[in-house]
Parts: structure tokens; C-alpha cells; sequence
């Protein structure tokens, strides 16, 4: 048992020193903070960029309503008259003095109509704020020459009242499952992308032992199943440890800037509000998915002898997760869909599609436990079948990248 532990800690300790590790932890650092502050850096740029916008009012009655309407919409917009020609106006423009030249004018109804030029199109803020304002302009034009009052108009233009009630008993209101879906979508990234890499880490670890011979001399003091399931634990806790760093900054850079995360981007992802049994589920969905992916990829990284052929071989285990992802993807519109009910307790999907079941809906406890139940079963088969394949695998050479090596494999591992 020392050995597995000598294993499992040189595993640990040398992947943690790596420049892939260390640069792959900054950079997802770096996004964190620059998501839970996007706020903060979206202010300090407009801090610097002034909205201006000059009209030439050939009407001389619109401008005063324009400006009167866009102080209540937007007070950043600044619109200032302009008495020279358009010519002069658009050279204006283009040494970026101003961002566009707004011209007003009667159609043959006297309703407004407008002209907008921009050195280019790709900004679409501000005009959209123009063509609102006219619009509102519009309205109130239109409805004085139909005789409608002001109260009248108001009414016309009032929404409808349409609420939306569940019957389900504690089911989520509309807001918190949009805030639960912003939320599960940015954690079920996390999943994916971690499974697929840890994963990855596991078969490469393997075949690079095999193909150096360094296995032949591991072997010879170790047995082949503890080095397995000492490699998958050692790998397992460096997720962890980075799992760890990134919620841990997460957390706090999220606690510092909760005075800034009413509305926007916060909103929309659940940001200001997260749900403490949805970070535990994660957590737990993403524990027991490395386990069943790393499982798979040990033993499938352990039929070939080169690292060239490492990707070909784990090909099927990355479709299975990324077919997994695809379903909670698709899952998000409709997370009461029969299929999404389905595939959640099927174990290589259990752990994507049953956390975006558990982070948007409020399903019996006894779905939840038959999942990981299942889940656990499944990591206990393939950790025992792994074992026998693996047995086998890191003593076969030469050309093997096929799945059907699996049943030489466990024939070889019987003889040893």
C-alpha cells in the first residue's frame, strides 16, 4: 500500500509543477475575475468613450422633443444642433469628432423620418436609441392627429398583464430558472471541459510510461492496478486542487462585487444569487464524472504504445462526452423533456444532464440518488473491468489502437 500512496503523490506533485497546469490555472483565474468584474471593466471603458451625436433639424420642431426624450433614455448620449452643411457634418465624423450626423426631417404625412450616418455600421447602440426616441416622437405626433389624449395613448401602448403561474407545488418561479439556466450552463462548461482534459491527462500519462519503457520497470515493483487506480487518484486531486483555486476566487471576487451585479450580465447567469446546493451538486456530478471518464481512459490508454495513437483510441469516450454536453445543451430550453428525463440516468450522461436537471428543477430526492447510484455502480464495474484490461495493457507493444485489443488485453492480464 506505501507504494500506491508513492504513486500517487509523485503523480500529483509532478503534474502540479507543470507549465500545461500552471498556465491552464492563470488563465481560468483570469476569466473568473474578468467575468465576476466585467461591470467594473465595462465602466472604466465607457469613462473614456464619449457618445455624440450632431442634427441638423431641417424641420426646426424636432430636435427640442429628440433631446427632451433622449435625456430620459440615455444621459451619456450627447446631441448637439449643427448650423453648417451636411458636408462639413460628415467630415466631422470621419476625424471621429463626433460618433454620427442625425438629419430630421417631415414625410408627406408631416410624421418624422430620419437619416443616420456613421463612419460604419458596426455600432448599433446608438442608432438604436435614435430610432427609438423618433419612434416614441412618432407615436405621440400620430395620436394628436386622431384626437387621443395623452391617458388614451397610454393605455394603448400599456402591456398586457399575462402572469404565469406553476402548479407544481415549490416549483421555480420564471426569473430564478432563468437565473438557474445562466447559472447551469456556465457549470456544465466547467464539467465538460475538465472531464475531457483530466481525461486526456490519465491516457496520456499511460501510454507516455509505456512508450518511454519506464512501465516495464514500474511494473516489476508495482502491481498494474494499483498504478492505475494511483494515477486516477493523483490526477483526480490535481482537478480538484483546481476546481478548489477556481471557486475559491470565484467566490470571493463574486462577494466583493455583489454591489455591482444588479441587472446585466450578472443577472442573466444567476451571478447575484448562487445557489449553494447547485455548487455542491456540481461538485459531486463533477467528482464522480472524472472517475468514470478517467476509469475509461486509463485502460484504453493503456492498449497502445505510442502517444501518437493515444487520441485515436480515447475517440470514443471524448464522443460520449461531448454527446452528453450536447444533450444538456439542447436540455436547457426544455429541461421537463422526456429525453432529458431519460438519458439523465444513463451513467455517461448522469452527470451533465442529472446536475442540469437538479440546478433548473425541483425533482424528487429519490431520482437523485438513484442517478448517482447507478453512477457509483458504474464507476465500481469499470474500475474492476478497467483493472483486468489494464493488467494486460501496459505489458502489449507494438501497433495497437483498436478497441477490439481489449479482449487480448484481459487474456494477457489472466497469464500474469
Amino acid at each position: 500500500m506505501n507504494k500506491f500512496w508513492i504513486i500517487l503523490f509523485h503523480t500529483y506533485t509532478s503534474k502540479i509543477k507543470t507549465k500545461s497546469f500552471i498556465i491552464t490555472t492563470i488563465i481560468s483565474v483570469a476569466i473568473l475575475l474578468g467575468l465576476t468584474n466585467m461591470n467594473r471593466i465595462l465602466e472604466n471603458f465607457n469613462k473614456d468613450s464619449d457618445k455624440k451625436v450632431i442634427i441638423i433639424d431641417e424641420t426646426e420642431q424636432l430636435q427640442t422633443a429628440l433631446m427632451d426624450q433622449i435625456k430620459v433614455m440615455d444621459k451619456e448620449l450627447q446631441l448637439e444642433s449643427f448650423s453648417g452643411s451636411t458636408e462639413e457634418a460628415e467630415k466631422l465624423i470621419k476625424d471621429g469628432s463626433y460618433n454620427g450626423l442625425l438629419t430630421l426631417s417631415f414625410n408627406k404625412e408631416s410624421l418624422p423620418e430620419a437619416t443616420y450616418k456613421t463612419k460604419s455600421l458596426a455600432e448599433t447602440e446608438i442608432s438604436r436609441e435614435l430610432e427609438t426616441a423618433l419612434q416614441q416622437i412618432k407615436t405621440a405626433l400620430t395620436a394628436s392627429k386622431i384626437n387621443l389624449t395623452m391617458e388614451q395613448l397610454a393605455k394603448l401602448n400599456e402591456p398586457v398583464h399575462f402572469e404565469k403561474k406553476a402548479l407544481e407545488k415549490d416549483a421555480k418561479t420564471e426569473e430564478e430558472l432563468n437565473q438557474a439556466r445562466g447559472l447551469v450552463y456556465v457549470l456544465l462548461f466547467i464539467i465538460y471541459f475538465s472531464v475531457i482534459m483530466y481525461a486526456n491527462m490519465i491516457a496520456m500519462e499511460v501510454a507516455t510510461e509505456k512508450s518511454s519503457r519506464v512501465m516495464e520497470i514500474l511494473i516489476s515493483s508495482v502491481s498494474p492496478v494499483k498504478q492505475m487506480f494511483a494515477k486516477i487518484l493523483g490526477i483526480g486531486l490535481l482537478s480538484l486542487t483546481q476546481l478548489a483555486i477556481q471557486l475559491s476566487v470565484g467566490y470571493i471576487s463574486v462577494k466583493r462585487n455583489l454591489s455591482t451585479m444588479d441587472g446585466g450580465f450578472f443577472e442573466f447567469f444567476g451571478f447575484n444569487s448562487l445557489p449553494n446546493m447547485t455548487i455542491v451538486f456540481a461538485v459531486v456530478f463533477f467528482v464522480l464524472g472524472y472517475f468514470l471518464y478517467a476509469t475509461l481512459a486509463a485502460f484504453l490508454g493503456s492498449l497502445v504504445s505510442r502517444i501518437e495513437d493515444v487520441q485515436q483510441m480515447i475517440t470514443p469516450m471524448t464522443l460520449l462526452v461531448v454527446a452528453g454536453f450536447m444533450l444538456a445543451v439542447f436540455g436547457l430550453g426544455n429541461p421537463e423533456a422526456s429525453y432529458v428525463r431519460i438519458t439523465s440516468f444513463i451513467p455517461f450522461f448522469t452527470p451533465m444532464i442529472m446536475f442540469l436537471r437538479v440546478g433548473m428543477l425541483n425533482i424528487p430526492f429519490w431520482e437523485i440518488s438513484l442517478s448517482i447510484l447507478i453512477l457509483v455502480g458504474t464507476i465500481v464495474f469499470l474500475g474492476i473491468f478497467g483493472a483486468k484490461v489494464y493488467r494486460g495493457g501496459v505489458l502489449m507493444y507494438g501497433k495497437s489502437n483498436s478497441i477490439k485489443d481489449i479482449k487480448k488485453a484481459i487474456q494477457l492480464g489472466k497469464n500474469e
